[in-house]
Order: C-alpha cells, then structure tokens, then sequence
C-alpha cells in the first residue's frame, strides 16, 4: 500500500524519515524553500550531467533561477539524468550543495490564506529501470505524483503527499529528501547532503511539490545552489565517457592521415595542384574538430564543469569541416580544376551560398546541442528538431547536385576518350555511393535506437551515434585523399586549356582522335610501322598500299 509523509518542519529530520520509510510508502512534498531549490538545482545538474556522461564520469550542476512546469496533478523540476558507473574501489555520488528555494511573499500570503502554513518541496531520486517506483495510479486509470482525496479514502496515501514505494531490488532506493518552507517563511534548503550511489546505472532528480500556492500568479519558486554528480572515474557523466578515448583516437587518426597527406604534398609539391590545398584545408579542420572535442570532454572531467569557449571552438570546426568538405566534393563533381578551369561565376556564387547556408544551420545545431550542456534530458525537443530539418534538407541538396554534376562530368570525360581523368572519377563516384548508403543506414538505425530509448536504459550504448557519423566522414575523406594523392602524375588530371582546342595533350596520355583514318582497308595480311627518317611521319605500310601520319594532318595515303 502507498503511504505519505507527514510534513516536516526541517529537511534533515524529513531525510531521516525517508531513509527509515517502509516498503511501499508516500511521502508528503513539505521541503523548506531552499531544500526544494536546491533539489531543483540537483534534478537539472543530474539532467544536464546525461549529456556530460559522454565526457566523463560526473558533472557540476548549477541551479540559477530554474521553475517547475506542471505534471498531471504534480508540479515537477527536472533536476537532471545522468549515467553512473559505480565502482567498489571509487566511489560514485550525487551531492546537495546548498541547494534551496526562494518564493515570494505573495505565495507565502496565499498559503497563510489557504490554512496550509507549510509547504514542502520533495527531492526524488531514483534509477530508470526502477521508475515505476515513483507515483502510482489514481482510480481512472491516470499516472499521478501526488496523492488524490479518492486515493487517500482507500488508505492508499496521504492526500497532498508526493507518492513512492520501495524498490524490491534496490534497498533504500529511490532516495527521497524534502525541504520545507516555514509559516511565514520566504526560503527552504535541503541539507547539505552526499547521497552514495553502489549501483550502476542512469540515475533521475526530480523536484516535485503538490502545493497550488507555490505555483500561482506571482508564486513561482526560483532555484539555488548546486548538486554534483561523481562517477568512479571522474567527473564527466557515464552517457559521455566512451567519447573521451574515441576522440582521443580520431586525434591521432587525423594527425596520421594529415602526416601522410603533408608528406606527398612536400615530396611532390611542384605537381600539387588546387584541389589538393582545399583537401589539405579539410584535413586541417578534421584534426582541430577532433583533438578540441577531445579537450573539451578532458577538461570536463577535470572540472566537473563543461568549458563553452572549448565546447563553442569544436562545434565551430565540426561545421565549418562539414560545409568545406561538401562544397569541395561538389566542386571535383562539377570538373572545377580538371575538365573546366573554374566555376562560372553565377555557378560559384550558388556552391558559395550553399556552403554558406549549410555552415550556418550547422553552427546553429551543434551550439545548441552542445555547448553549456550537461544533462541527458531534453528540455525542448521540439527546439531541436527546427535545428535538425534544415541541416537534413541541405543535405539532401548536396547530395542531389553532387551525383547530377558527377553523372555530368563522368559522360564529359567519356566523349573525350579521357581514361585516365575517367578512371579518378569512377573511383570517386563509388565512394560516394557507398558513403550514402552507409549514411541511410546508420539514420535508420539512429531513429531506431532513438525511437525505443525512452527512458535512457540503453545510455552505455549511446555514444556509438556520434561516433559513427564521426567514423563515415573521415573514411570518406581518406578514400578522397588515396584517389586524390600528390604523385608524379598528379598534373595529369588537372585542367588544361588545351582540351578545350582539341588539341593533343601529352600529360593525359590520351588523343582523342583516331591514329589512322578509315580507308578502303577490308582486310590486312601483313603490315609493317616505321617512322620517317627526318622524324616527321608515322608511316604503315600494309597490302593495300602505304598509309602515313603527319603531326596536325590526319592519315593519307601516300
């Protein structure tokens, strides 16, 4: 049976009571004002320390003005979600540090007005496969926080009282502290309290009250103080811990390919041309995104704090490396620099813009994903959803001009019998082929794992989204730079103006005009090739007659 609490006049002796609860039992949500802040504070901290999990092992929540939003029959402040790896040898904790509320002294009026004289503020802590734990059903059928007056006749809880039992699996979970705020009192603060956590797993704060005073016009509670939240390993949350040595591993990954790509570019740095110090700016930007991410989540851990200007640096370099790799890919499709020698001028100005577009839409995705944040759980769904369809739909642009300009230029090069440029651009276009498809899979799989994921109980597993689309571009850009390498023949696939005379060029081995004309040839026994003694003909000499070649004259017969 579901059980409240009876308010407390301190949040410590509440904290006793919780620890001491029964079974299955209610607690009622009477916290001091600055005990319910500081919960608030704890639930976002515990929030923003999900994202952090990426990163490291814990995280420092900060709690500055936070409001609760209603929740069926409850009024609930997201504190925060996070992953905990618990450990034997290191300790693992989520720990109040002057967390408190502060109302007004209207609501504190209405509560005088309304007999209530005191308002308590509930901290709820609990693990997500135990998150049955916490509330129950009302007689039709709804989920509720908060005991109702039909619950409360059927002895099943305390009217008023924030509802929650035991977990059969877990003793002494979920944790539950209150605050209160006094008659008359304006602030309620919640013992300065560490909470071990032996377990591992994500873990919820929650912040809930029940009291209509401390919700209407003018009643708003605003949140104080901080929690911090400790893995055994540091303080980086769980959820974002596996992305330290993976980007650990992309920094040195880049700095390989970029050693290899400087090093062909020194060796043969009379044939590099354009298009190659574009790649090498891709690569240069590659190697800044990785080794900042990889500094930003380091120093995360360190701190327990996540620093923006770092955070702000690599998602920068993530966007600007994305919209230079699409505008350079769009640019070798169209035959910039090796069957035209440049972009038209409107024809520029529109890659030019639509780089420009994808870098902003980008940037703007990446911030708001990103920097500052530190908690698992998602304020605004909706919010990042407008910043993900203009990022999805420039794509998809990219990648229909892309394979139309390739289809483009591929049957360019096979009017003018260019095998060599031919062959380069075969090569790039199964890339590409196989890097979209590769891509329409790991999205499939993406909405997938998002779709079922609701409540986080898969967060170990959550870091391999990022890392993989951080996988599939640089795989792209190394087949890029193996087909694109400096060489000895490197000038071999670049413009030359005299492909546009139709004249022969040597560098491409190639001639697109045939070497003997048609004849009256039916047949040929023998036959026989030399060359002029002042060097100046191709002579053939068959059964049917002598046939010779002169340079700028095509075949005669003599």
């Amino acid at each position: 049976m579901l059980q409240s609490s009876a308010s407390a006049p301190r949040a410590r002796s509440h904290a006793q009571q919780a620890r001491q609860a029964p079974l299955l039992s209610c607690r009622a949500p009477r916290m001091t004002p600055m005990a319910s802040s500081r919960l608030a504070h704890v639930v976002a901290a515990l929030l923003l320390a999900s994202c952090a999990l990426l990163c490291a092992d814990a995280s420092v929540h900060d709690y500055t003005g936070e409001r609760f939003a209603a929740s069926g029959n409850a009024f609930v402040l997201h504190g925060g979600s996070e992953g905990v790896y618990a450990s034997a040898k290191a300790g693992a904790f989520i720990r109040f540090e002057k967390v408190a509320f502060r109302r007004t002294p209207e609501s504190a009026a209405a509560a005088e007005e309304d007999g209530n004289r005191t308002a308590t503020v509930t901290a709820v802590i609990f693990e997500a496969g135990h998150r049955d734990t916490v509330g129950g059903t009302d007689v039709s059928g709804e989920r509720a926080l908060c005991c109702t007056p039909d619950m409360a006749k059927h002895g099943a809880c305390t009217e008023g009282a924030v509802m929650y039992r035991a977990s059969r699996n877990a003793t002494g979970w979920p944790k539950v502290l209150s605050a209160s705020f006094l008659p008359g009192g304006l602030e309620a603060s919640f013992p300065d309290e560490t909470v071990a956590v032996s377990r591992t797993g994500m873990y919820t704060l929650l912040f809930v009250h029940c009291d209509a005073s401390l919700a209407g016009a003018g009643g708003q509670v605003a949140a104080a103080g901080k929690t911090i939240w400790k893995n055994s390993r540091g303080y980086l949350p769980g959820r974002m811990a596996p992305l330290v040595p993976f980007y650990g591993a992309m920094s040195l990954a880049f700095a390989a390919l970029a050693a290899y790509w400087f090093a062909q570019c020194a060796r043969f740095w009379r044939e590099v041309v354009p298009l190659q110090s574009c790649a090498t700016v891709v690569i240069a930007l590659g190697m800044a995104e990785a080794a900042t991410w990889y500094l930003d989540l380091a120093e995360f851990n360190e701190s327990g704090v996540r620093p923006r200007g770092a955070t702000l640096w690599a998602a920068t370099a993530g966007a600007l490396r994305g919209a230079a790799a699409r505008v350079l890919v769009l640019a070798v499709a169209m035959g910039h620099g090796v069957v035209r020698p440049a972009l038209a001028g409107l024809k520029s100005a529109r890659v030019a813009g639509l780089g420009a577009a994808f870098f902003v839409a980008a940037e703007a995705l990446e911030v708001c994903e990103n920097v500052g944040t530190v908690s698992d759980h998602s304020t605004s769904p909706a919010r990042r959803l407008l910043l993900v369809l203009p990022v999805a739909a420039l794509n998809t642009v990219f990648v229909y001009w892309i394979f139309s300009s390739l289809s483009k230029t591929l049957n360019k090069l096979k009017a003018r019998r260019m095998t060599a440029k031919l062959e380069m651009y075969r090569r790039l276009n199964n890339a590409l082929i196989i890097a979209v498809a590769v891509s329409l899979g790991w999205i499939t799989f993406e909405i997938h794992f998002k779709s079922t994921e609701e409540y986080n109980e898969r967060w170990r597993a959550a870091w391999v989204i990022p890392a993989g689309w951080q996988l599939i571009s640089f795989s792209l850009l190394c087949a890029i730079c193996l087909i694109w390498a400096p060489s000895q023949t490197s000038t071999r696939y670049a413009y030359s103006g005299e492909e546009e005379e139709g004249e022969d060029v040597d560098r491409d081995l190639e001639d697109t005009r045939p070497l003997i004309r048609p004849g009256p040839l039916s047949y040929v026994d023998t036959w026989a090739i030399s060359v002029s003694q002042d060097a100046t003909k191709i002579i053939l000499r068959t059964d049917s007659g002598v046939y010779a070649k002169a340079a700028g004259d095509g075949g005669k017969r003599v």
